[in-house]
């Protein structure tokens, strides 16, 4: 039998979980959101989402904002158990050696001393897609590094690019909702050509910077290897004397930046969808070691935070390397996989207040909400409080936080008294005046409002730098990623919005763009003016680099000169590449001392995969079709192509000139066509080909 409800015991009202009454049940959806106004999970409406509390325009966020920290803890739990963002990672060991240039800047012993080595984890991943999603997907890429220094772990968690979508991080839980899968179909996966999406970017025009960014090559990286990197923020930077500086911090890849072709990226993600991290993992094992130098461009911290007009505490500004150079600091050098992936990859927990003495962190509202969204995300994420006892996350120092108890507590404390100043363990643990962590005394005053600082209020005057900064062909590129993203919306008036941001930043793209559609191009909007230009902004190089890590395919059969083959290979091993045969079928070719071991058959190889593709001299001249393929492929993608001996006939046969821009032929596998070789994959493509077999259109060249 029921037990009876007392007369004085009731039940909370009958409401729905949007706040419907039982009476109004059948009127409207009770399970839909309610009411026409904005509010908290309380209830309490909400006069603005876009601005966090702030000690002032350009002061600190305020822990008051009661609605910033329920808005962003909602956000960071809502995804079990991947993360809500950056799901999608690989990542590796390695080590970082100071140049020990960074004394005069930072007391930070893993920057200021010579030599000195530091143990690194760093996890590579890109922002929208679910685990499971495909590598070469266009997104934004986090570059996280996770410094094991002998004065705690200090975390630098950047992206790919030096500037992101929103200005204040009241709104990333926005622009992550927009950019996501749409919630009615959960699609499409891991790609911003969405209604959704554009529907944002194009109200938030703060975004447009970083949306150029996106459109452009830097979206579609090479690997992991050909990435730069960025801190995103402006930091502070404070020496032994107590002289700060502000500094932007960047990655600089030894093997240069360097970016697939669109279609490459769409073969990748169905050839190979873990072509990153395949990569990654694949150089490492062949001791082909991933390498990036450090560098900061130091900025006064004068009192404006401001540097030649920019703005340094908006995350949607970048300072241009030639207003101030990069100066490096020391040599990142990834050289160690990871053992498991969950325990290392996906358990490792970066977070923006991981910092060690002289390093310090600015009122940047994007930097001020990261600090309190990345040590939440963990609760949920890795289970408690005690995610920092994870191996891979656990520092390289003494620990003794008086920190207690919580869900997956490994350590066994001793002693009784967790707490200071304490009697009863010998005052245990103590402060260290002299060597702990102190902020650089600053003023902070203000009004608490909801509001940015008029500098703020420029938003197209970086995108036309960036774009105008690059070549045509980049910049044709640019006008394709537009054209096919905004071609994938369905709703008319979004395309039209994003058109009339485009008009602010360039007519001339905006026309491209809007031809493309099948729109008119928006009238009566005025073009941002003459900008100073930045060379640096530009992937295209005109001296070849490194080739360490480049794959270089043979299209061999039993009749070639495997001899050759062999030459090239010792050729390219000195230098750190790798050359792969192809051959008809699988097992071997050759007989003998020349008997070579096939790693590729056409129906297994793809351009996405080499960085050149030979044709050995001997080959048989009538290809089969995928081999047709294979070459026709490297040839529209502007890659090195070549062939020695009666070998060009194959290229003929395929439908390559043998005259054509970056087209290699010689007699022989000699030293002069290896050069040639090595020169061509260090220029990473042919771009002067680019014309004849990519760019419908290529934008017009700015004076």
């Amino acid at each position: 039998m029921a037990t009876r409800r007392k007369p004085d015991q009731t039940a909370p009202e009958s409401v729905s979980p949007t706040g419907v009454k039982t009476e109004d049940v059948g009127t409207v959806d009770s399970r839909a959101q309610s009411g026409n106004h904005l509010t908290t999970a309380q209830g309490l409406r909400l006069p603005d989402t876009d601005h966090s509390l702030k000690a002032g325009e350009r002061g600190p966020t305020l822990l008051e904002d009661f609605h910033l920290r329920e808005k962003i803890t909602h956000f960071d739990h809502e995804r079990i158990p991947e993360r809500v963002v950056h799901a999608r990672g690989a990542a590796a060991h390695g080590v970082f050696t100071s140049y020990g240039t960074g004394a005069s800047i930072t007391r930070a012993g893993f920057l200021a001393e010579k030599g000195k080595e530091t143990e690194v984890f760093v996890r590579f991943s890109t922002v929208l897609g679910s685990k499971g999603s495909a590598d070469t997907v266009r997104d934004t890429r986090g570059f996280a590094t996770k410094f094991y220094t002998d004065e705690g772990n200090f975390d630098l968690v950047g992206n790919n690019m030096p500037v992101f979508f929103i200005q204040d991080g009241i709104k990333f839980p926005d622009i992550i909702h927009a950019g996501k899968p749409q919630p009615d179909r959960e699609i499409p996966q891991a790609q911003s050509a969405h209604d959704t999406f554009w529907d944002f970017v194009s109200l938030h025009t703060e975004a447009t910077h970083h949306v150029f960014w996106n459109m452009s090559d830097r979206g579609i990286p090479r690997s992991f290897r050909t990435m730069e990197g960025f801190g995103v923020h402006t930091f502070r930077l404070v020496n032994a004397a107590g002289e700060s500086h502000l500094v932007k911090f960047h990655w600089k890849p030894v093997a240069g930046v360097h970016s697939l072709v669109w279609e490459e990226a769409q073969i990748a993600a169905g050839m190979d969808p873990d072509f990153h991290r395949r990569d990654l993992a694949d150089s490492i094992e062949a001791g082909a070691f991933l390498e990036w130098d450090l560098g900061v461009q130091v900025l006064p911290d004068d009192g404006t935070e401001t540097f030649e007009g920019i703005d340094l505490l908006d995350p949607t500004k970048f300072v241009p390397e030639e207003l101030a150079p990069v100066q490096l600091l020391g040599r990142l050098t990834l050289n160690r996989n990871p053992t498991n992936y969950f325990a290392e990859t996906e358990q490792v927990a970066f977070h923006t207040g991981h910092l060690v003495p002289g390093i310090e962190v600015t009122n940047d509202p994007l930097m001020q909400a990261r600090m309190f969204s990345y040590l939440d995300t963990q609760l949920t994420r890795l289970g408690g409080p005690n995610f920092s006892q994870l191996p891979i996350n656990r520092p390289h120092v003494p620990v003794n936080d008086m920190l207690r108890d919580g869900m997956h507590q490994t350590a066994i404390h001793t002693g009784v008294a967790p707490y200071r100043p304490n009697s009863l363990d010998g005052g245990l643990p103590a402060v260290d005046l002299e060597n702990g962590y102190v902020q650089t005394p600053r003023r902070i005053e203000g009004n608490a409002v909801r509001a940015n600082p008029l500098s703020f209020e420029d938003h197209f005057t970086q995108a036309a730098l960036f774009y105008r900064s690059l070549t045509p062909l980049e910049q044709a590129h640019i006008a394709e990623a537009f054209t096919f993203e905004l071609g994938k919306c369905f709703e008319q008036s979004i395309k039209e919005r994003e058109l009339t941001v485009l008009a602010q930043v360039d007519a001339e793209l905006c026309a491209t763009v809007a031809a493309g559609l099948g729109l008119p191009m928006p009238t009566g909007l005025t073009e941002v003016g003459e900008v100073e230009l930045s060379p640096a902004l530009s992937q295209i190089v005109e001296v070849p680099g490194p080739i360490a890590g480049r794959k270089i395919g043979v299209i061999v059969d039993d009749a070639s000169d495997l001899s050759g083959v062999k030459a090239v290979r010792k050729a390219l091993l000195k230098l750190g590449a790798e050359l792969l045969i192809i051959a008809p079928t699988g097992g071997f070719v050759g007989k003998g001392h020349s008997k070579e071991t096939v790693q590729r058959t056409p129906l297994t190889a793809r351009s996405i995969e080499f960085d050149a593709v030979l044709v050995a001299g001997g080959t048989s001249t009538a290809p089969d079709i995928k081999t047709v393929v294979l070459l026709q492929e490297m040839y529209r993608h502007c890659k090195a192509v070549g062939a020695w001996g009666d070998g060009v006939e194959t290229l003929t046969a395929s439908g390559i000139p043998a005259d054509g821009p970056g087209v290699l032929h010689g007699d022989s596998a000699d030293k002069t066509f290896v050069a040639e070789l090595v020169a061509a994959a260090g220029l990473h493509r042919a771009w002067d080909r680019a014309d004849l077999v990519m760019a419908d259109a290529v934008a017009p060249v700015r004076g």
